[in-house]
This record gives structure tokens, C-alpha cells and sequence, in this order.
């Protein structure tokens, strides 16, 4: 039977106020980042409510806690986010929150990137334009398993310039995976700048309707959107592909729509101004 948003709220997931809680996850990433002097704050904070989202309302948590067979897969496929990944296993109880203390320091489990030795981590990722494959795959074998679990694939929109992505996409329609889903951190920034001039893009969601899959626009720092967008009406036999148009560095007017806080670590002041936009944020949600 298909999920509705009504059923979310059971299991592993919660009632929560979700924009409120990205900013808390918001809070971990940058105390992470400052702590390890590396990091990647500005995407991190552009994608914290679809994090958010996913955890607490989409999947089950619990399931992904024990490894439950019947789990939702979670694929970062930016895998240069993990500090975002981890301030999120962290608040779902997935991993110790005292070991996001840990993040980026030698020989800690926490990296830089998702490594499988981190518990609610299906795939280690990072190099870009592959999660989307590994996604696929987990579709295909859940499908032929009869396993009625879904995978979800985060993706940042520089690494849509990558050929693999549009190859998995093809094998994704090819093979009517209804239980795969591609959601877009489409912020239109990546490292070397504008992505309409680095590659561009066009028009992202008729790209991915003329390769056969259901396409969805919202707003990615609207979480209910994106959960709805996620669970209701999805065609049990046409991959899903979320387009969450987001601000990179969201929360902060500091690094907001910045290119260059793709790989910054903020000084003691610019720590503090962001912290503190954060919190001020975090407090008007309710």
C-alpha cells in the first residue's frame, strides 16, 4: 500500500516542528566544521531541511538503526556533505552525538566523506555522479527481493553534469523503479561558480521527464513540501525525481548564495555571526 503523510508519523517518525529542526542540525554542522578546521558549510546548510525531511518524516529511523531488512535507503551521493549526514544520524539516535566532536580528525570514523564504517551509512560516496547508480541498484535488488522499501538519493546539482547520472537514469526508467527516488539540492552554486556556467543545466525537470521518471518541484527549505512531494501519489512503476530548489548557505547572510563558502571554514567572528543568525532564524520557526 502506498505511504501517506498521514502514516508517517508512525514508527521510527515523528511529529516535530521540521524547519526548527534543521536549523539545530544547522547549529551541529557549523560546530563541526569550526571544530575540525574542514569542511563543507555551504552546501551542508543548503540541504538541511531535506535531511530533515527524510529523517523525520519520510523514513523510519528505527528501521535504519537496526538495519532492518524492510529499512528505507539513504544514498548522499554529494558525499562532501557528511557533516550534514552526520548532525542527522546523530539527532535520530543512529550514531553517538558525542561523536560529531569526532568529525574530520585523524583516524576518527567520521570523515570527510560517508564511509560504510558509520552506522546508517549504505554506501561510501563523495565521488560525484555515482550515488545515483548505487541508488539504482538498491532499487533493482530490492524490487527483485520484494522488499517494499525505498531508496532515496541526494544529489548537488554541479554533479548533474556527469554522464553516470544520466546513465542510472535511464536503467531507473528502463526498469520501473517506483521505489527510487532522486532528490536535487539544486542551488544553482558549485565550487567554480554559477552552474549555468560551468554546465548548464537548462531545464532540469523536463531532462529527467524526457528520461521517463515522475518530476517534482518545491521548495527545498519548505521540509512538509518536500515530504509530501516525496510520499504522496508516486507512480508505483516511474522513478521519482525531486527538483528542492535551496540557497547554498542557507541561514546565514553571510554565506548565503556565496560560491566561494563551498569549502570555507568561518573565522572566530564570522562563527559567531553565523551562530548567531542561526539561532535567531531557528527561534522565529516557533
Amino acid at each position: 500500500m502506498a505511504r501517506t503523510l498521514s502514516m508517517a508519523a508512525e514508527d521510527g517518525r515523528f511529529a516535530v516542528n521540521l524547519k526548527k529542526k534543521a536549523f539545530d542540525l544547522r547549529l551541529d554542522a557549523l560546530e563541526m566544521v569550526k571544530s575540525a578546521n574542514s569542511g563543507h558549510i555551504g552546501g551542508s546548510m543548503g540541504c538541511m531541511d531535506i535531511l530533515a525531511a527524510l529523517y523525520c518524516k519520510v523514513m523510519d529511523a528505527k528501521k535504519i538503526a537496526s538495519l532492518d531488512p524492510g529499512r528505507d535507503r539513504f544514498i548522499l551521493s554529494k558525499g562532501h556533505c557528511a557533516e550534514a549526514l552526520y548532525a542527522a544520524l546523530a539527532d535520530r539516535g543512529i550514531i553517538p552525538h558525542e561523536s560529531l566532536s569526532t568529525f574530520a580528525a585523524f583516524d576518527a570514523s567520521l570523515a570527510g566523506h560517508p564511509t560504510k564504517k558509520i552506522a546508517g551509512v549504505e554506501a561510501a560516496t563523495g565521488a560525484l555522479g555515482h550515488g545515483l547508480s548505487i541508488g539504482a541498484g538498491m532499487a533493482i535488488g530490492l524490487k527483485a527481493d520484494l522488499i517494499p522499501a525505498n531508496v532515496y538519493v541526494l544529489l548537488g546539482d554541479g554533479e548533474m553534469a556527469e554522464g553516470s547520472v544520466w546513465e542510472a537514469a535511464m536503467s531507473a526508467a528502463k526498469y520501473e523503479l517506483g521505489n527510487l527516488a532522486a532528490i536535487v539540492d539544486r542551488n544553482r552554486l558549485q565550487i567554480s561558480g554559477d552552474t549555468e556556467d560551468v554546465m548548464p543545466l537548462g531545464d532540469l525537470a523536463g531532462k529527467f521527464r524526457a528520461f521517463g521518471w515522475e518530476c517534482r518541484i518545491c521548495d527545498g527549505h519548505e521540509p512538509e513540501e518536500l515530504a509530501e512531494a516525496l510520499i504522496e501519489g508516486r507512480p508505483p512503476s516511474r522513478p521519482l525525481a525531486v527538483i528542492a530548489n535551496t540557497i547554498k548557505g542557507f541561514g546565514s547572510t553571510l554565506m548565503e548564495n556565496k560560491a566561494e563558502w563551498h569549502h570555507l571554514v568561518p573565522s572566530d567572528a564570522e562563527f559567531e555571526q553565523i551562530k548567531n543568525d542561526l539561532r535567531k532564524r531557528r527561534d522565529r520557526c516557533g
